[in-house]
Parts: structure tokens; sequence; C-alpha cells
């Protein structure tokens, strides 16, 4: 998720994932894929600076997650995060 401001000053957390396009004419405006539209304060470079470092930290984390595969197909996963120091 990422987090912008409104235009009353109010902060907030969207989910990335769900935004088809942002806009700037001149008030930035987010438009999810469901049709939502939000006004938001930061300029369009500023959220998609906002979305790649999103983006980014997630890939970062995947990239340590170790996944212990279970022979029972009812189970999840068991998954733990690999600290950067940590053998592989």
């Amino acid at each position: 998720m990422i987090q912008l401001t409104r235009l009353n000053g109010s902060r907030f957390l969207l989910n990335s994932d769900l935004i088809e396009r942002v806009d700037q004419t001149p008030d930035t405006v987010i438009t999810l894929v469901d049709g939502t539209r939000y006004l938001v304060t930061e300029d369009l470079d500023t959220v998609l600076d906002e979305i790649r470092c999103h983006r980014a930290a997630i890939l970062a984390v995947a990239n340590h997650v170790e996944v212990s595969r279970l022979d029972d197909r009812d189970h999840q996963p068991d998954l733990r995060v690999v600290s950067l120091d940590e053998e592989r």
C-alpha cells in the first residue's frame, strides 16, 4: 500500500494494485479500476515514485523469504523471512 494525502490534509493508504490511472489536471486524480477517484496533494511524479518504491520493497522482501513446502496439500506453506546476513 502507498500512503497519500487528501486535499483536506488527512492521510490514507491505497492499494496501488487497484490504480487504473493517475492524472494531473492540475490536482492529482487517482482513478481505481472500479471507477473510484481520489484527489491527492502529491504530484504525479511523487505518486509514481511511491508505487515504484512499494513494488520494489515487495520484491526485496520476496527475495528473502524461504518457503518450506508441505506434503499435505491442505496446509499453507511455512514462510519465514531470511536475514540478509543469514546463509542460504
